[in-house]
């Protein structure tokens, strides 16, 4: 867990928030009993998390593809190759959603707005320093070239909402 307590409080505002503006329907399998707690979901979403990303083409048409996701003070973070299409996509259109899901025990659904982290014609983001030091870690400092080769994404989530079968956090 990377969070800090400022960051947990703006999750959990988040998450709160989202499943107060949610359908009835949804409100009626979230509830409390089957949701996470900020603090809970940060414990859980530890690693390397796989997600199904959802990206729209020029046309207006979903693509879904998947990345590797990593849950980094609050929020999603994942990078795909520079000339993937999904690149493409969210450089133009940078709305996406993300879903990541563990069979039946846990689902965590997101909506939001990708920022670039490490952009080749602008400045990185400020912390994309401490990112690409947790990246290297996890991944091997050789794995990419990491200035050329891939393009990191952190996603600023508008809407998240959280399925656990039970308030107890799922098994990673």
């Amino acid at each position: 867990m990377q969070e800090t307590p400022e960051e947990l409080a703006e999750l959990q505002t988040l998450l709160d928030s989202s499943l107060a503006r949610s359908t009835a329907h949804l409100r009626s399998i979230i509830t409390d009993e089957s949701t996470l707690s900020a603090e809970q979901l940060t414990e859980v979403l530890t690693g390397m998390c796989t997600l199904a990303l959802s990206s729209v083409t020029a046309g207006g048409e979903p693509r879904i593809s998947g990345v590797d996701g990593h849950f980094l003070h609050g929020k999603w973070h994942f990078g795909t190759a520079r000339g993937a299409a999904k690149a493409r996509h969210l450089a133009a259109r940078p709305a996406a959603s993300v879903a990541h899901l563990r069979g039946e025990e846990l689902g965590v659904f997101t909506h939001g707005t990708v920022e670039i982290l490490n952009p080749l014609d602008a400045e990185p983001a400020a912390d994309w320093p401490e990112l690409l030091a947790y990246f290297k870690s996890f991944y091997g400092e050789d794995f990419f070239d990491w200035d050329k080769d891939v393009v990191y994404y952190r996603l600023n989530p508008h809407w998240i909402t959280v399925y656990a079968a039970d308030a107890a956090p799922p098994r990673p």
